[in-house]
């Protein structure tokens, strides 16, 4: 398999002008931990904004995200892969260089690719029943209303699990 295989397709991005709070607005609406930084020619390079860059560079040193620039914290140009790179060497330059993510850019920007694109693609064994039913169940747990009690929150928890299993049940039977 190849970058292009696996990338994210539709790949949001910034302005280099823009401030960290509009990165920040942008990443939460969106669930992003980062943003490719547009060029500002033709002959300029891409850039990007991590969520590390983030707080590393604004948050940590108390500054206001209304007032710092992307320009500011971005690494700029960054490291780009190639879309025809194969998966190994992906992660061994991942691996190399410590980033998680980088844009896939091959005339233009195709897409981006990170280490979770590479995890979550890769072939292994398929996950047992019990380890389906309990993802299922911690993924609607996840989900709900958090309360205060705790015995509200296991009665509540055990409410769901046994939905799930209902439900997964159900789906066993229609098959």
């Amino acid at each position: 398999m190849k970058a292009s295989d696996i990338m994210t397709k539709e790949v949001l991005m910034i302005q280099s002008w823009a401030t960290v709070a509009e990165a920040i607005a942008l990443m939460q609406n969106k669930k992003l931990h980062s943003l490719i930084v547009e060029p500002d020619d033709e002959e300029d390079a891409y850039g990007i904004v991590t969520e590390t860059d983030i707080f590393d560079g604004v948050t940590a040193q108390q500054k206001d995200p209304e007032e710092v620039k992307i320009e500011e914290i971005m690494t700029k140009p960054c490291i780009v892969v190639n879309p025809d790179l194969s998966l190994i060497n992906v992660a061994q330059l991942f691996g190399h260089t410590g980033i998680r993510k980088a844009p896939v850019i091959k005339d233009k920007l195709l897409g981006i690719i990170s280490i979770t694109d590479i995890l979550m693609k890769m072939k292994v064994a398929q996950l047992s029943p019990s380890d389906i039913v309990s993802q299922k169940i911690g993924e609607a747990i996840l989900h709900s209303r958090v309360y205060r009690d705790p015995e509200d929150q296991i009665a509540q928890e055990s409410e769901i699990a046994w939905d799930v299993v209902e439900e997964l049940e159900s789906q066993k039977a229609e098959a």
